[in-house]
């Protein structure tokens, strides 16, 4: 019996796991053939990938994405940990009503966001699409993830360590760079990793505050209206490639122990 348990188990995960990750490895695969209609027997070339890098339009919107995720990605960091510790470290009345605050735009959807984003910018701000509203509205909703994130990793922190710097004469500078800093920074870390690809691959919200600023999400979904090109398929194997990069770097920082999920006391 447990045999057989421990067999349908096995075979359970192996079928989510191939439903979840075998449309990806397909579009990399056909990234990689001739033909995307019917790519058996394989036939290898790096066309799409060279067609796909000698275009300007994807070239310029890599570097807008990227802009616009590292941007959002240490806005909602830095919000997202100082609210953290606020919450946290002081026990003031409307806590939970600031928490709540923080956590509102994960109940709203990206286009009623992106929407009211450019209304607000254009009507009381003045500010036309570019790519710095398109930074703070992705940063607005990024930051409820940040916060999640940030909040979750330092449930557990003890603040009486940084009492116990400020009674040895440091000062709150000091003991937060040299005691609260080195203990919380794989959270604001993982906030901003979460943050830089939400913002990356976002396209309701950036595609309502740019103006005609190009990125990746928008040029891939403008070309939709074409039919799937084989230089999509190309775009797509390519992020999947830097995501899993990012995912073996940080695999590679927990083993070698210079990243931690969280602290031991």
């Amino acid at each position: 019996m447990t045999r057989v348990s421990f067999g349908t188990q096995a075979l359970l995960l192996a079928a989510l796991y191939l439903f979840l990750y075998a449309p990806i490895l397909y579009i990399i695969y056909v990234s990689f053939q001739n033909d995307s209609i019917w790519p058996f027997p394989p036939s290898l070339t790096f066309d799409h990938f060279e067609s796909l890098l000698e275009q300007r339009d994807y070239t310029a919107g890599f570097w807008n994405s990227l802009i616009i995720a590292s941007g959002t990605g240490i806005i909602s960091s830095l919000f997202a940990t100082m609210a953290a510790m606020a919450i946290l470290k002081y026990r003031v009345p409307g806590r939970g009503a600031v928490a709540t605050l923080f956590l509102a735009p994960l109940f709203i959807a990206n286009i009623l966001i992106g929407i009211s984003s450019l209304m607000f910018n254009k009507a009381l701000l003045g500010m036309p699409g570019s790519v710095l509203a398109a930074i703070l509205a992705n940063s607005t909703y990024a930051t409820a993830f940040a916060f999640l994130v940030v909040i979750a990793q330092l449930a557990r922190y003890d603040w009486r360590l940084d009492e116990a710097a400020l009674v040895f004469g440091a000062t709150p500078r000091i003991a937060f760079m040299e005691v609260t800093l080195p203990l919380i920074w794989p959270a604001i870390f993982g906030a901003f990793i979460v943050s830089f690809l939400l913002a990356f691959n976002n396209l309701e919200i950036s595609f309502y505050n740019l103006g005609a600023t190009p990125t990746l999400p928008t040029l891939a979904w403008g070309s939709l209206r074409h039919g799937v090109s084989q230089e999509l398929y190309a775009l797509a194997a390519l992020i999947n490639f830097g995501v899993f990069a990012i995912l073996a770097g940080l695999y590679g920082l927990l083993r070698s122990g210079l990243l931690k999920l969280d602290y031991k006391e």
